[in-house]
This record gives structure tokens, C-alpha cells and sequence, in this order.
């Protein structure tokens, strides 16, 4: 039997989890997210990694026989014109990421690590990035501030969640819309599932 962790915080990834019909436990990392790549694919990546091994790190706990545990960690990113754009400090900063979206096509990026111990022999650990094109229509300054108002950009990267208010602001997206909310579910249901034959 193997059992699934989510390394998350991300309420929008516990949803996403749970609405693909998988039983798991949340055990939040606290993994350092100081980072100094530079290229989005590999910072997603990198960060995922860690954020799984701080929690396979901090487990009290080994599979019992012919079981395995499966630790999965991610990691979100909004790149507008190859500038890292992260959850806002403040109102102001949201402002300025929100106009700087206005009118233009940006990147988000969500990689993604699977750590899966077993009762016998050397984890096994498989990392992925997904890349998602999300276009927005202009936006006026009164919108912004209105949603700024929300409170609902203040926890996002890119300063917004496509799934909420925010839902509105889309005028088209080419990829993996699930990548925008936080996990690629396509994706992770296709690499759980290998894991788990492995597992097996």
C-alpha cells in the first residue's frame, strides 16, 4: 500500500489532490526558499526538491513491510518578460505586479518533486516543471485596486488566482490550466501512478 504526503501549505493544492480521488496527509515544509538559479524551470525545480526533502527529512516514521510512502512537494512561480514575480510583500506591490500583467502574456511555472520511500532500498525521486502561457485583457486602475481590495491577491504569486476574482481578468491561456492554480493534475495523476506500479 502507499500512502501520499503533500508537502503544501496551498490550500488550492490540497483541492486539487483531493478532487483527483487520492487519499493524503499535509505535512508543511519549512524548507529554506532562498534561491539563486536564475532560469524559472530550474528555480520551480529546485524548490520543489527541497520542500520534499524537508519533509522525508522530518518523517518519524519508515514503511512497514511491502508498504511505501510517497512525498510530494511543489513550488509556484509567475514570470512576466523574465522578471520571478512571487507573492506580494503589500497592497503596492500587488499593484505594480497587476499593471505589469495588464494587457500581456506571462509564464507561470509550478515544478514539482515525488519522493517515494519503500521498505527496502534507496528512495526514488522524480522532479518535473510544467509551463503554462496565461494572457490578460487590460485591466483599468479601479479593477486593480478593487481586487487589491479582496484581499485575495495577497497569497499568490503574480499577485492572483486564476480560480477566483481573478478568473475574470483571462482573456486565453495555452497549457495547463490546473499548472496556473498550483498543480499540473494531468501531470501528477500520470506520475503517481508510475510510481505506484514501482512501488508494486
Amino acid at each position: 500500500m502507499m500512502s501520499i504526503i503533500l508537502a503544501s501549505a496551498s490550500p488550492r493544492r490540497r483541492q486539487l489532490l483531493a478532487q483527483a480521488g487520492y487519499e493524503f496527509e499535509v505535512l508543511v515544509s519549512e524548507a529554506d526558499e532562498h534561491i539563486e538559479k536564475s532560469r524559472p524551470e530550474e528555480m520551480v525545480k529546485e524548490l520543489s526538491r527541497r520542500k520534499a526533502k524537508a519533509v522525508v527529512d522530518a518523517l518519524d516514521r519508515t514503511p512497514g513491510k511491502g508498504d511505501s510512502i510517497l512525498v510530494i512537494g511543489a513550488d509556484t512561480i509567475v514570470v512576466h518578460k523574465g522578471v520571478v514575480l512571487g507573492k506580494p510583500a503589500d497592497e503596492e506591490e500587488a499593484f505594480s505586479m497587476l499593471r505589469s500583467l495588464s494587457a500581456d502574456t506571462h509564464q507561470v511555472y509550478t515544478g514539482e518533486t515525488m519522493i517515494l520511500l519503500k521498505d527496502s532500498g534507496q528512495p526514488l525521486t522524480v522532479t518535473f516543471a510544467e509551463c503554462t502561457d496565461v494572457e490578460m485583457r487590460e485591466l483599468s486602475d479601479q479593477e486593480i485596486r478593487d481586487y487589491i481590495a479582496s484581499g485575495d491577491p495577497m497569497d499568490k504569486a503574480g499577485a492572483y488566482g486564476i480560480q477566483g476574482k481573478a478568473a475574470v481578468f483571462v482573456s486565453g491561456i495555452h497549457g495547463d490550466y490546473y499548472n496556473v492554480v498550483g498543480l499540473p493534475i494531468c501531470r501528477t495523476v500520470m506520475e503517481i501512478d508510475k510510481l505506484r506500479k514501482y512501488a508494486e
